[in-house]
């Protein structure tokens, strides 16, 4: 007598790694930015190492380097809107 077929287990999905290193908003040099996360102390910096150019944020356990840099992002184009509607004035 035969033993019956077994079917064979699935093999496990690679998890997509997130990227750490992204393109400064102001030198537009590509992966110049890294962002490290000081979990202890709440605290999250993006930082360029070509123009020096930095932004800090409080963060949480689930925060990842792209949210550091996603926040970065949103608070350069509100900075520029803001410019832009007081020059709109004139």
């Amino acid at each position: 007598m035969g033993k019956r077929k077994s079917r064979s287990k699935a093999a496990p999905k690679k998890k997509v790694k997130l990227d750490d290193t992204f393109r400064c908003p102001f030198c537009n040099h590509g992966d110049s930015v890294e962002c490290t996360i000081l979990y202890k102390k709440s605290l999250g910096e993006a930082k360029c190492y070509v123009c020096s150019e930095s932004y800090s944020t409080n963060v949480t356990p689930l925060t990842h380097p792209i949210d550091i840099y996603s926040e970065w992002i949103d608070a350069c184009e509100a900075v520029n809107c803001h410019e832009d509607d007081d020059g709109a004035d004139n």
